[in-house]
């Protein structure tokens, strides 16, 4: 497992705002709406990406992928407006 990918949780801390865990991951969120875009197969995304391996965990793997795209797809289409005005969690 990659030193960045040990850092993927099995699931994205959700909130309404931008979190913590937003900002140490946006690097991955942008590679996971990239192979999205290009039509990668989840499996080899989670290799990659998340450091999972699909392989001895499929369900949980899905799962953390299915989430962090989900997650990505609300900075993409939500959160970015956060970083414009400055707002952040109020875990900060």
């Amino acid at each position: 497992m990659t030193k960045q990918s040990q850092s993927v949780a099995d699931e994205v801390p959700w909130s309404d705002r931008i979190t913590p865990y937003d900002e140490a991951h946006f690097a991955i969120y942008i590679r996971l709406l990239d192979a999205e875009s290009e039509g990668a197969d989840w499996r080899e995304v989670a290799r990659i990406v998340l450091g999972r391996d699909p392989s001895t965990h499929p369900e949980q793997t899905h799962h953390c992928w299915q989430d962090h795209l989900r997650r990505a797809k609300w900075m993409s289409e939500t959160g970015y407006r956060m970083i414009l005005t400055g707002e952040r969690d109020a875990l900060q």
